[in-house]
Formats: structure tokens, C-alpha cells, sequence
């Protein structure tokens, strides 16, 4: 895998990606919304680089190779996370995680959210405060490596999953909202073991706008 990684040659085709062997690549790495150190210093360019730039084209570029003559060669991304296990689930639960969670940021966000998520909050924790608070504590509590997500039923209904590894909420037939990567990749460079302090200093870069349009 790692040979054929490497030796891929990208050219865009439309809606797809092919390689030089001419497969088609269904799955492309997401394009960030702003530049790799636009979230600094809540976010260091390197951890972007690193995180974005080469664990997430890890996950992509092995997806597409696994899921080549199988029954999700033409599955869309949620599909395959809902019913796969295994090699492909893993990629393509990390693929949908990290797409989901590089594009929830903003260098002009923070701040609280508005309208019928905001009500939705207020509902279910009694304020965002206490929402921040019980969100926080379950990326600081989660053992080892795995996801936190706010997440909506199909009623707008709205809870705190917590995922190990590569673990979604679309798994529970869940909305993933909001997500927190508590894989040691997403912020050891920047914080070392401090998992809780760059866990609070997620809501300063937070894009509620793109939150509330998930909901």
C-alpha cells in the first residue's frame, strides 16, 4: 500500500482522481478553507501540514485502494462508514472524520452559535457553557486514540458521542455536527500531552456558521 501511495501520479478528471494506471480514485483530499497557518496559534501550520497534508492523503489514498472491486467501489463516503468494517472502515470513517473536522474552522470564528442550534443546546445542556463543559470533558476522559461529535437525530435532537479509532455517529444513524479529534496526531505537536488545553482552545476557531448548516 505504502509503495503504491507513493507512486500515484494525480491528475483532476471531473469529479474524480485518476492514477497513473488509470483507476479511478473515487475520494479526494478535502481542500482546506484557509491557509495552513490560518489557525495558528490555536493550530500550528506544521500540525496542519502533518494532520492534513499526510495522515488524511494517508486515509484517502488507501481507501481508494481498498475499496476497488468491492461492493463500495461506487458507495458514497457515509454509505461505506455505515456498513463496512474492518481496513475500509477505518479509512473511510478517518476520512469522513477529518473532512468533517478541517472544514468546522475558521481564523474569524469562535464565539457561540445562533438560531435553532443554539435552542437545540440550550435545551439539552441548559446553556453552551455547560454544553463546552460536558463536550470538553469527554475528549479529556476518552481513553486512548478516537473522536468526540456533537451530534442530531433525525428529529434535531442533540447529544455528545463519543467514537474510538475511526468511529462516527452516522454508525448510530446520528448527524456528526461538531468534532474533536483526540488522536494524539491532531495536537501533540503543539500542546504534548496537554490534551485539555487544546481542547479549549478549539472554540476560538470554531465556524458555527458551518455547524448551524450541518443541523
Amino acid at each position: 500500500m505504502v509503495s503504491f501511495v507513493l507512486s500515484m501520479v494525480l491528475s483532476l478528471t471531473g469529479n474524480h482522481v485518476i492514477d497513473k494506471n488509470e483507476n479511478v480514485m473515487k475520494f479526494e483530499l478535502v481542500k482546506l478553507p484557509y491557509e495552513a497557518d490560518a489557525l495558528e496559534p490555536v493550530i500550528s501550520k506544521r500540525t496542519v501540514e502533518f494532520h492534513h497534508g499526510k495522515h488524511l492523503q494517508a486515509y484517502v489514498n488507501n481507501l481508494n485502494g481498498l475499496i476497488q472491486g468491492t461492493r463500495f467501489e461506487e458507495a458514497d463516503l457515509e454509505t461505506i462508514v455505515r456498513e463496512s468494517d474492518g481496513a475500509i472502515f477505518n479509512n473511510a470513517g478517518q476520512t469522513l472524520n477529518h473532512t468533517l473536522y478541517f472544514t468546522q474552522f475558521s481564523p474569524a470564528g469562535g464565539g457561540k452559535p445562533s438560531g435553532r442550534l443554539a435552542a437545540a443546546i440550550d435545551a439539552a445542556w441548559g446553556s453552551f457553557e455547560q454544553f463546552r463543559k460536558e463536550m470538553e470533558g469527554a475528549a479529556v476522559g476518552l481513553f486512548g486514540s478516537g473522536w468526540v461529535w456533537l451530534a442530531a437525530d433525525g428529529e434535531g435532537k442533540l447529544s455528545i458521542t463519543r467514537e474510538a479509532n475511526a468511529g462516527n455517529p452516522v454508525t448510530r444513524g446520528l448527524k456528526p455536527l461538531l468534532g474533536i479529534d483526540v488522536w494524539e496526531h491532531s495536537y501533540y505537536l503543539d500542546y504534548q500531552n496537554r490534551r485539555g488545553d487544546h481542547v479549549k482552545a478549539l472554540w476560538e476557531i470554531v465556524d458555527w456558521n458551518v455547524v448551524e448548516s450541518r443541523y
